[in-house]
C-alpha cells in the first residue's frame, strides 16, 4: 500500500471506530437492544419489561392476561417482585372442563380465580437452572411455596422441568428463564390446581 492509502485507510477507519464509541451507547439507549429476549407467543419478551407488560403481548397467553385482570393482580404483578411465574398457555386454559374459564373469570368467582393464579406464583426469583439445584438437593423433587400458600413440587425429567400441584396434575416447563424486570416466568402446558 502506498503512503497516501495507507494514511488514508487508517483516518477512516479511527473514524469509524469513533462513530461506533458514540452511536453505540445512543444506540443501546431504548434499553432493549442489547437484552436477550425470549419468544413467547410469537412476540419478544423483553427482561427491561415486567410480567405484565410482557404478557399483555404473547397472543398465547390472552386467557392467562384476561384472567389477572378480573382478579385485580395486574397492580401486583407489575410490582417489584421479585416473581417466579408459572404462565398457562390459552391451550392449558382451554383443556379444562368445559365452562370453567368463563366461570371463573365471573365478578363473584373473583376469590376462587385469586386463588388458581397465585397458585402459580412464587415468590423470589427461581431460574430454570436453580430450580434444577433446589430438586437436585431435594433428592429429586422440590417443594415451592406459592403466594396462594400451598405448595407446588418441581420435577426433573431429563433436561424437562416439570411442576406438580395439589391434585397431582403436571405441567411440563415448554419455556423456561423468559426473565423480566420483576421475575421469571416459565410457561407451562396445564393450568394447575389447588386444593
Amino acid at each position: 500500500m502506498n503512503p497516501i492509502r495507507n494514511r488514508l485507510f487508517l483516518a477512516c477507519t479511527a473514524l469509524s471506530l469513533a462513530f461506533a464509541a458514540v452511536a453505540a451507547p445512543a444506540f443501546a439507549a431504548d434499553g432493549m437492544s442489547k437484552e436477550r429476549t425470549v419468544t413467547v407467543g410469537g412476540a419478544p419478551m423483553y427482561p427491561s419489561k415486567n410480567i405484565v407488560q410482557n404478557a399483555v403481548n404473547s397472543k398465547d397467553h390472552t386467557t392467562l392476561v384476561a384472567a389477572v385482570k378480573a382478579a385485580g393482580l395486574v397492580d401486583t404483578l407489575s410490582g417489584p417482585g421479585p416473581f417466579t411465574v408459572f404462565a398457562p398457555t390459552n391451550a392449558a386454559f382451554a383443556a379444562l372442563p368445559a365452562g370453567t374459564v368463563d366461570t371463573l373469570l365471573k365478578p363473584e368467582n373473583k376469590g376462587t380465580l385469586t386463588k388458581v393464579l397465585t397458585y402459580h406464583v412464587v415468590a423470589g426469583r427461581m431460574t430454570a437452572g436453580d430450580l434444577m439445584a433446589a430438586i437436585k438437593k431435594g433428592g429429586g423433587k422440590a417443594s415451592l411455596t406459592t403466594v396462594e400458600g400451598e405448595p407446588l413440587t418441581a420435577t426433573q425429567s431429563g433436561k424437562t422441568l416439570w411442576v406438580v400441584d395439589a391434585k397431582g396434575g403436571r405441567a411440563r416447563v415448554s419455556i423456561g428463564d423468559v426473565l423480566q424486570s420483576n421475575g421469571v416466568i416459565h410457561v407451562v402446558d396445564k393450568v394447575l390446581m389447588p386444593k
